[in-house]
């Protein structure tokens, strides 16, 4: 089993910055990977960027240009930092990790979610 233990949330206004973390504990994987979700009322849970072990990140359209993804492996942990924040940001922020089997397939664990709220 993986826990995940995510802090950084908070209420800040458009234009300004906050930082995620999320730190992994249990059976963690050396192969894996780390990434942020995000749900919105009424929405469904949307990817946001994620992280492989080996540092290849990937992001969605949305956030491209505004969030950076990084991730210290030392520690288990991942961070998004979030720049230049709209309105339409405003959702719960979810951490995922997956650990890869080496005979194929994975398993997805997440965090409890941290809420981000962005004022016009």
């Amino acid at each position: 089993q993986v826990q995940l233990v995510e802090s950084g949330g908070g209420l800040m206004q458009a234009g300004g910055s906050l930082r995620l973390s999320c730190t992994a504990s249990g059976d963690v994987f050396t192969a894996n990977v780390m990434g942020w979700y995000r749900q919105s009322p009424g929405n469904e849970r949307e990817p946001v960027a994620h992280m492989t072990a080996v540092h290849t990140s990937t992001y969605f359209p949305a956030v491209k240009g505004r969030f950076t993804i990084s991730r210290d492996n030392a520690k288990n942990t991942v961070y998004l930092e979030m720049n230049n924040l709209k309105p339409e940001d405003t959702a719960v922020y979810y951490c995922q990790l997956l650990n890869v089997r080496p005979e194929g397939g994975s398993d997805a664990y997440w965090g409890q979610g941290t809420q981000v709220t962005v004022s016009p």
